[in-house]
């Protein structure tokens, strides 16, 4: 009987920390995109100041330096912070508030990274805190933790089965966790998503990315599936090139926070003066992108999907922290609709294979890329998006691309 109370209590308490988890997230985006519109178009329109960006991301990367010097290097890579809560089912909570403004500035200034890093640190470590108190009334808390992430990452991307499985799909062998435990991830899950899902109809603002729709595709079209996903992994190899390149940069300049930090929003200002689709998360993005493709070009399509890929890996690595999900998903999108004009195929269905075989390649989790990425493309090209998430897995990336945090 004692036991059955306490379970019921733990569910009660789960529910709880997913609704607290909603919460946070909606108000961290809601800030993010008031700061956002603020800064990129109220501003603006205003005044007339053609160096307009390259001074407030230069600016920008001044004061985050400065931020950092004080605070420390903060937000951690959602690999990072996944690693440290597998490992121990904690996270260090002292920074929690400075991890929120280490998070949220770069995103103001345009950086092009998302927010779920920020997120899931501050998240996790408000759930280790949680769970360090619970202790004192129950025993069996050890899995808050894990559980608060899972929240986190369903509700960021709107995927509900992707923040389950994210977390625990690995290279070698994945472990679920026991029944009564998923009952409580899910718990936890549904909660946070659905008070976010409410908080964002209640004050009428976007749930997201659309899904783009796609037209109906003959079958002699699907075989075009092998030279994108190829595409897709060659995508993939760039972005590991990228990230090696400046990661080794970071490395000789480490102890230089305000310098590096600088320099990173001065490359993100040039950037965003000539290519203003390289800025930013590209969530907002994707809908431009697919519905003025044909205008933008092929070719330069594929100019900001590099650079993208390009400019990402400079912020986190220069200190403009956030996560990379949502920039190598717009990328895999503009790739895709470039070879949709060149092969004269579906854009939908050459954006989904060509998006699944990047996002594959450098997660390395076949099912959680495809559930991550069916927030955007149609089920049922699901099957195909298998096929490449599984290609890419088992294209092995060379070891000399790959960063000690792999």
């Amino acid at each position: 009987m004692k036991k059955l109370k306490n379970n019921l209590l733990f569910l009660l308490y789960t529910i709880i920390l997913g609704m607290i988890v909603g919460s946070i997230i909606w108000a961290f985006l809601r800030l993010m995109n008031l700061g956002i519109e603020f800064l990129w178009e109220f501003v603006p329109s205003q005044i007339n100041f053609p160096l307009y960006t390259l001074c407030v991301c230069t600016a920008g990367g001044l004061l985050i330096g400065v931020w950092k010097r004080k605070f420390g290097d903060y937000p951690e890579e959602l690999n990072v912070v996944l690693g440290k809560v597998k490992k121990t089912n904690r996270y260090p909570y002292h920074n929690v508030f400075s991890t929120l403004g280490s998070a949220l500035f770069p995103l103001l200034i345009g950086a092009s990274v998302g927010p779920e890093a920020g997120l899931t640190g501050v998240i996790a470590g408000l759930c280790t805190w949680v769970g360090d108190k619970l202790k004192l009334y129950l025993k069996e808390v050890d899995e808050l933790t894990k559980i608060g992430l899972s929240a986190t990452l369903g509700t960021i991307f709107r995927s509900p089965m992707f923040g389950f499985l994210e977390p625990i799909e690995s290279d070698r062998e994945t472990v679920l966790p026991k029944t009564s435990k998923i009952v409580l991830y899910f718990t936890a899950i549904l909660s946070s998503f659905g008070i976010f899902i409410l908080l964002n109809k209640l004050t009428g603002v976007s749930t997201g990315i659309e899904s783009l729709s796609a037209g109906k595709i003959d079958f002699e079209r699907y075989l075009y599936a092998i030279p994108l996903t190829l595409i897709g992994i060659a995508a993939g190899y760039i972005y590991f090139i990228f990230k090696k390149l400046t990661f080794t940069i970071n490395q000789k300049l480490k102890r230089f926070t305000i310098i590096r930090a600088t320099a990173g929003g001065l490359l993100l200002g040039i950037s965003g003066t000539f290519l203003p689709l390289t800025m930013f998360s590209g969530e907002h993005q994707i809908a431009e992108v697919t519905e003025t493709a044909k205008t933008i070009g092929a070719v330069m399509l594929l100019v900001i999907a590099v650079t993208k890929l390009l400019l990402t890996n400079i912020c986190i690595d220069t200190g403009l922290k956030g996560g990379h999900f949502f920039p190598v998903i717009f990328c895999g999108i503009a790739i895709g609709c470039s070879m949709s004009m060149l092969f004269g195929i579906d854009a939908a269905f050459s954006a989904a294979v060509v998006t699944t075989a990047l996002i594959g390649h450098t997660l390395k989790k076949p099912v959680a890329t495809v559930l991550l990425l069916m927030i955007v493309f149609p089920p049922r090209f699901i099957p195909i998006m298998l096929f490449a998430a599984i290609a890419a897995k088992f294209i092995a990336t060379p070891k000399i691309l790959l960063t000690t945090e792999e």
